[in-house]
């Protein structure tokens, strides 16, 4: 806590929000050891505890051991006090998680796509979701598009959600804080966190989608969005006299499992890219969705690489779950907001 907040009802909050986040991060914790990670006095903290914990979010678990001293109480937090959901939006279907505080998974599901409407389906959906779990207490919806300060500004495919503030209408409708991301920020911020991110990596996530082509960028722990929320449109990026990259794998035959995003005549085009993310901000790693690429394809597009930058400075090419970072960054970013908003 090293910048004070500007108001008294700012500073709760923050205190609040410290605690809870301490206590789900070490599992459990005495005062002393909350004043002395916050950097808060005693007394504030216990003030503080005794109100989180008739409210129900934290329990006392009994009492340390005696080191010589007074022996001390030690408290937990009850991750099921608060949940969050988590939507993303596909073209061809809507994925959902119900969330405790811990990450914990309470229910997963399915719907139909519902990106041919503005946000109607998508409330329909919540409110059905909020009647069933009524402790949801935050929204985290990801969508195929850029997205500035939760207003959607670029997703050519779907005109009734351009410029549409979903997020403002969310909040307006459900009195709950909201947050809506894009859907490679999400899933780059997903896979970061399941990391060890003590080296802190730089990262690109590159996903070729059901809605053309995109990527995450993560520099330093920060996912970069750009001055005017467009980073990661890759697409857009020039590569042959008369194509950009989205035009470039439009072509690209179904050659089955492992080729069927991609295929061989696409491996030039994403060889390029890789090498003009290499120039550009030289990551540690570039991802690629498992469902789009094999061992086999990686390697070829990593030799066609080194055909346009040294081999020496060229990232590692790895594969994961697209879907499951995906709903994880969504998760992590309903967390923090529930966390650090609920009273």
């Amino acid at each position: 806590m090293n910048e004070l907040p500007a108001t008294p009802k700012e500073m709760k909050q923050v205190i609040r929000s410290g605690i809870r986040s301490t206590l789900l991060a070490m599992g459990s914790a005495t005062k002393a050891e909350l004043s002395g990670k916050l950097g808060v006095s005693f007394p504030t903290v216990s003030k503080f505890l005794a109100e989180l914990k008739e409210a129900g979010e934290i329990t006392a678990i009994g009492m340390d051991d005696s080191s010589g001293g007074r022996r001390a109480e030690r408290y937990v937090y009850n991750p099921d006090v608060m949940l969050g959901l988590a939507v993303f939006l596909e073209r061809t279907e809507t994925n959902y998680v119900i969330y405790n505080c811990s990450g914990e998974v309470k229910e997963e599901g399915h719907a139909p796509s519902m990106l041919g409407d503005a946000g109607d389906s998508l409330a329909e959906l919540i409110e059905e979701q909020m009647s069933r779990f009524p402790k949801i207490r935050s929204l985290a919806v990801g969508v195929p598009g850029a997205v500035n300060q939760g207003r959607i500004i670029h997703i050519p495919a779907y005109g009734a959600l351009q410029n549409f503030d979903l997020k403002g209408a969310l909040e307006k409708r459900f009195r709950l804080p909201a947050i809506v991301e894009n859907d490679m920020n999400a899933a780059v911020l997903g896979y970061y966190h399941h990391l060890d991110t003590s080296d802190n990596p730089s990262l690109v996530y590159l996903y070729f989608g059901q809605n053309g082509p995109g990527s995450g960028i993560l520099i330093n722990g920060d996912v970069v969005r750009g001055s005017t929320f467009f980073t990661g449109e890759v697409s857009y990026v020039p590569q042959y006299e008369e194509k950009n990259f989205g035009q470039a794998l439009q072509a690209r035959p179904h050659l089955g499992p492992g080729q069927a995003r991609i295929g061989t005549a696409g491996v030039d085009a994403v060889s390029r890219l890789v090498a003009t993310c290499t120039a550009l901000i030289n990551p540690h790693t570039i991802v690629f969705c498992h469902d789009e690429v094999s061992v086999f394809l990686l390697n070829e597009i990593k030799a066609r690489s080194a055909r346009y930058v040294p081999t020496e400075h060229l990232p590692r090419l790895m594969m994961s779950d697209w879907r499951r970072d995906y709903l994880n960054g969504l998760q992590h970013l309903g967390r923090q907001l529930m966390i650090s908003t609920s009273g």
